[in-house]
């Protein structure tokens, strides 16, 4: 018998005062666990806040602009999700000891649950912060058509749980304000995704110097063209349509929605 819808829509649990998925909490210890590299590259961020974006210019950094090979799979394959794991289904953890280095790693813990493996292989990492605002809005589309999310309710339900922390990885506040305040004892570069809408080539040139990593102006337009939302949409790599409609219901709402501000006219629209 198939047993994937007993994996949909299950109440968060709480891990050391933060909500998350059942299935992270019932295999915590694999995460708490995880032996980061030295030369990993951890993305963090909360979630809906630029982490795919993110993730697929380090990737064609990490691959001079060879558009190719970032076509090479998914970007959830080529970036897996640390913490992610789904008996039976889906394991971030497995799936990066299998990757080899330099690995890129997501994750959308907050800070005080990250595995002390990373502090003390001091790796580097990218921590991308949104407006919380349009990071509501765009949770709130998530989580409706994200299945292993609890159920949204109504924007009003939905919005109360976001400003109570009652959301899949807690607070935004706490989030944000956590890895803001390590930024000064590790190796953080620290983005804002406003900045990245409004100047994206310099941002991304910033990256390269925190990732001392040299490219040509060329490359680096070539990156900017291949990393921008409309492109993206596009891209089946990106744009999570390679998910069956049964864990992502596109139908609902497109992973990729509109890639910016978006509290206004979520307002307008209803």
């Amino acid at each position: 018998m198939d047993k994937k819808p007993d994996i949909y829509r299950r109440e968060l649990v709480d891990v050391q005062g933060v909500p998350l998925f059942w299935s992270i909490a019932e295999e915590w210890s694999q995460v708490e666990s995880f032996e980061a590299r030295p030369d990993d590259l951890l993305i963090s961020t909360y979630p809906k806040s630029g982490t795919t974006w993110v993730s697929e210019i380090l990737d064609l950094i990490y691959n001079n602009g060879d558009v190719e090979k970032c076509k090479r799979d998914a970007i959830y394959k080529r970036v897996p999700f640390m913490e992610l794991i789904i008996p039976g289904f889906e394991n971030g953890i497995e799936d990066l000891k299998k990757m080899q280095p330099p690995r890129l790693v997501k994750t959308h813990l907050p800070v005080q649950l990250l595995p002390s493996s990373f502090w003390k292989n001091n790796c580097k990492m990218v921590y991308v912060a949104r407006n919380a605002k349009d990071v509501a809005v765009s949770y709130y589309y998530f989580y409706q058509m994200a299945k292993i999310h609890p159920k949204a309710g109504t924007w009003e339900e939905f919005l109360d749980k976001f400003m109570t922390g009652k959301v899949a990885f807690g607070s935004w506040y706490d989030h944000v304000k956590g890895w803001w305040e390590k930024r000064n004892d590790y190796r953080i570069f620290y983005l804002f995704y406003e900045d990245m809408k409004e100047n994206p080539k310099h941002e991304i040139q910033k990256l390269l110097q925190f990732l001392e990593k040299d490219l040509s102006e060329e490359t680096v337009d070539k990156i900017l063209y291949h990393s921008s939302f409309n492109v993206m949409k596009q891209n089946p790599s990106t744009n999570y349509t390679t998910i069956p409609d049964f864990d992502m219901d596109h139908s609902v709402s497109p992973f990729m929605r509109k890639g910016e501000k978006s509290y206004t006219s979520f307002y307008t629209a209803c």
